[in-house]
């Protein structure tokens, strides 16, 4: 018997050299609208529409959790996707920066992700407004 280990799919894999990106948000609206952006990017968006669905793919170069759609303690939702993309760690060696968004008016939401151990917590605003440089900061 012989037993091949299959190497994580690689960005020309995937069909594009951008970025794989993984959305935490039962949000139609905001899936939506980052998959057109993550596509003008030459990057592909994944949903996970729940925290106890198994991962759509992976392994990812960005995850963004939506803190406004996804309800719960902030500081339980990070420790909770952080547990989710462990094991793309361990096996690429590689993890998903964790970028926590909300509304700017939840800036204690935004505050708690951070403090939490999100890599950033920034508005929708920022998020929607400058999702190319946001890219290149984590994913570059």
């Amino acid at each position: 018997m012989t037993l091949s280990i299959m190497s994580p799919p690689t960005a020309e894999d995937r069909g594009g050299s951008g970025p794989l990106i993984l959305l935490v948000s039962p949000d139609l609206l905001s899936t939506s609208r980052l998959a057109g952006l993550a596509r003008e990017a030459g990057g592909r968006l994944e949903t996970l529409r729940s925290l106890d669905d198994p991962l759509p793919g992976g392994p990812y170069d960005l995850v963004l959790l939506d803190l406004q759609a996804v309800i719960g303690d902030p500081a339980v939702l990070v420790t909770r996707v952080r547990a989710i993309i462990e094991p793309q760690r361990t096996q690429t060696g590689k993890a998903g920066r964790l970028v926590a968004f909300g509304p700017h008016v939840a800036k204690d939401r935004l505050d708690q992700a951070k403090a939490a151990g999100a890599d950033a917590a920034i508005s929708r605003g920022e998020l929607l407004g400058g999702f190319p440089a946001i890219l290149s900061r984590w994913c570059g």
